[in-house]
């Protein structure tokens, strides 16, 4: 019998390595690839930006590549991710809104054009290092469900593949720790056992959001405004709305004795709303752009397991649909700091049912 064909996503770390050995093992005829992301920066720029993607993770999954005596290659979604990601993250931020790029390049990059070019060239899936299964459900559609590890656990920016992505998609790293990982690797002698985890949006190592979107807007950025009450008392000024996100306490140089919160952004008037800490926590909230994953649909309200954020632990809420593409999530307990452009994600049993993007709390 012919082996299937996998092409394995390689971002020089520890995890997407040992799934390619994972599958290799378990009888696939493995290919890695690693995607080429960057602009037209010269090379030290790409070599001090490594993230996921770099020019140092290319050089680690191919030294990789070759213990495995795989295929490997580079393929090239600059212009995708700089459309899909780059570009997605500057708009949402000039719109008053906090995106999460992981997720939108999972989607779009990773899954959408990798899986693309992966079949053409004759793969049957794709796979990556990710801390998550795949699921089959009982009513036939695919789902993301948890890994093993909670601590690792990276379903929440996963929500949004559809259900031929998935169809096409292997994650064996899914299956274990990230101990369990790294002792595979060192038993395989895999030159990145003990690579640190990269931790930073990739095209923004040095964390500082505002002076990559002020570059990258130029005279679309926003200029300082002011910060508000609820009902429009004016607290001060501040250095522009991008500087800013629902929740922040810290850098907002209020003298108001007290601890204060940004509890709302108002990009058409430029102003940051100022609260108190209970201010910034609510029970409803409204999301649209709807990903249906384990359900086919929502035609009653349901209870399900929300995060709201990444690192978010979950909280449980009745959704309904509100209009055709929109959700009205209920908590049973008020959550901190919902955050338009955030996900927030549907859980039942373990496993994504969908989500959507957060438009505002009702």
């Amino acid at each position: 019998m012919e082996k299937k064909k996998v092409v394995v996503g390689m971002s020089g770390g520890v995890d997407s390595s040992v799934a390619a050995y994972l599958l290799k093992e378990q009888g696939y005829d493995v290919i890695g690839a690693t995607m080429q992301i960057w602009q037209d920066e010269d090379r030290d720029v790409q070599e001090e930006n490594g993230g996921c993607c770099g020019l140092s993770a290319v050089d680690d999954a191919r030294r990789v590549a070759q213990l495995l005596d795989i295929p490997y290659y580079v393929m090239n979604f600059k212009e995708e991710f700089k459309c899909r990601v780059m570009d997605y993250f500057v708009e949402e931020y000039l719109a008053g809104r906090t995106p999460n790029p992981c997720i939108a390049c999972n989607r779009y990059v990773k899954w959408e054009a990798m899986l693309k070019r992966s079949l053409e060239i004759g793969a049957d899936y794709i796979a990556t290092g990710h801390y998550a299964r795949i699921a089959r459900l009982p009513n036939g559609r695919y789902a993301i469900r948890n890994s093993v590890t909670a601590k690792k656990d990276q379903t929440y920016a996963l929500y949004n593949l559809t259900q031929e992505q998935l169809a096409h998609t292997l994650m064996p790293v899914g299956e274990y720790t990230k101990e369990e990982i790294r002792e595979i690797a060192k038993k395989a002698g895999l030159p990145v056992a003990h690579k640190p985890d990269s931790q930073e949006i990739c095209f923004i190592p040095d964390h500082d959001y505002a002076a990559y979107i002020e570059k990258a807007a130029g005279d679309r950025v926003p200029k300082e405004g002011n910060f508000v009450t609820e009902d429009g008392e004016v607290l001060g000024r501040h250095r522009g709305i991008t500087h800013y996100t629902v929740g922040q306490r810290k850098g907002l140089n209020l003298a108001m004795g007290h601890p204060v919160f940004v509890t709302q952004i108002r990009p058409k008037t430029d102003e940051v709303v100022i609260g108190e800490a209970g201010d910034v926590f609510g029970d409803v909230l409204l999301c649209d752009h709807i990903n249906y994953m384990g359900m086919e649909d929502l035609s009653q309200p349901r209870e399900v397991l929300a995060k709201i954020r990444y690192a978010h632990a979950g909280e449980w809420c009745v959704i309904e649909r509100v209009a055709e593409d929109m959700i009205k999530c209920t908590f049973r307990k008020p959550v901190r700091a919902i955050t338009p452009g955030q996900a927030v994600v549907f859980y039942e049993d373990g496993c994504v049912l969908g989500g959507g993007s957060i438009v505002g709390v009702n």
